[in-house]
């Protein structure tokens, strides 16, 4: 796997967990604790896209 199409794959993950977290946070009956989790996802995947971004422009 390139590192353009795994950023691709994380890119498209990191936005399924935003869709996921926005909806949660329209339903009155949401889990908190599922929000939290999914929100350190996001940033684990935030900070990992940033870093083979990084990798790949010094290529």
């Amino acid at each position: 796997m390139t590192i353009a199409s795994h950023l691709a794959e994380l890119r498209k993950k990191h936005e399924s967990l935003s869709d996921m977290v926005a909806a949660a946070q329209r339903s009155p009956a949401s889990d908190d604790l599922q929000i939290a989790e999914w929100k350190k996802q996001k940033l684990k995947l935030k900070e990992e896209i940033a870093r083979l971004t990084e990798q790949e422009q010094q290529h």
